[in-house]
């Protein structure tokens, strides 16, 4: 595995791998020093030509929890606003002497690109709606620690599913680990077929007796271009805590963020009991110093 792109030919044991490691970094993340020396002397950038949060910061942490010197750019503060080019970005960083870049792009096809450009290691971090591989990976690793195993279990991912790349990662991943992924949207909002789950326009469909549900945030954009109105979408599809009684009794919520708060999800559900959000987010940081660790010195080990 020389970078993390996707999941294309990724197989189980990988996954599992990753996983595995990932529960070893959150027991150092649990000790009094949240620190350890496996990326001394690496230099990690975080390249994001697109805004983020969580991803931006949960990948710094991870590089500095495992001692990697880290590069944070910019698009915003950068000569990308005098008109140079990704490939000409990242090439100046690649002769500064990066180790490894994660990238958060508009466009789908940019951290492809970027492997041809540069020689270190490139992790995707997000690219236009094609794919998100290491949210997926957090979300699998806080589903596993709250059902136990993902063997037969009904995973429903709620919303906007034309233009996400959370889900499409996770349709990706999930199978892979043995669960049964249901997909459901405004038909607008759906894709024509989606290899790996079942797509359905019906919202009870996708929640009846799921162990877990994942709800992905309306974005305002889609309802300027006239694909759904506000409105309409709460009524049919925000989840709330009658239409989760579809779903198992205790069935799990999840939201990869930033949230909506009664738009997609009823605000109450979010503080419930039952909501991993941030559960998520903390998982985040022990998921990808694993990521990281395996691709610059597991490999290597």
């Amino acid at each position: 595995m020389r970078h993390l792109l996707d999941f294309q030919g990724w197989t189980r044991g990988q996954v599992e791998n990753i996983l595995d490691t990932a529960r070893v970094m959150a027991e150092v993340l649990e000790r009094p020093m949240k620190k350890v020396p496996a990326l001394q002397g690496f230099t990690v950038a975080t390249v994001f030509f697109e805004p983020s949060t969580r991803t931006r910061i949960s990948f710094e942490l991870a590089a500095r929890r495992m001692s990697a010197d880290v590069v944070s750019f910019a698009a915003q503060a950068s000569s990308l606003q005098k008109g140079e080019s990704y490939k000409d970005t990242l090439l100046t960083l690649e002769a500064m002497g990066i180790d490894a870049y994660i990238i958060r792009a508009d466009s789908a096809g940019v951290p492809h690109q970027a492997t041809r450009w540069v020689k270190g290691v490139v992790v995707n971090g997000g690219d236009g709606r094609r794919a998100h591989p290491t949210q997926a990976l957090l979300d699998a690793y806080t589903l596993l620690e709250a059902l136990g195993t993902l063997e037969g279990r009904k995973i429903a991912i709620v919303g906007d599913i034309l233009h996400s790349r959370v889900a499409r990662s996770n349709v990706e991943l999930l199978p892979l680990l043995g669960a049964e992924v249901w997909v459901a949207g405004p038909p607008t909002l759906l894709p024509q077929s989606l290899l790996g789950a079942r797509l359905t326009p019906h919202l009870d469909e996708a929640l009846a007796e799921a162990d877990a549900v994942m709800v992905l945030r309306l974005q305002k954009e889609r309802m300027e271009a006239g694909l759904i109105h506000l409105q309409d979408y709460i009524a049919h599809y925000q989840v709330t805590e009658e239409r989760l009684r579809k779903a198992k009794p205790q069935a799990f919520l999840l939201h990869p963020g930033p949230m909506n708060r009664d738009i997609e999800l009823e605000g109450a559900l979010a503080d419930s009991e039952r909501s991993l959000v941030n559960r998520q987010v903390r998982n985040g940081v022990a998921v990808r110093m694993a990521v990281l660790y395996h691709l610059l010195v597991g490999r290597e080990g």
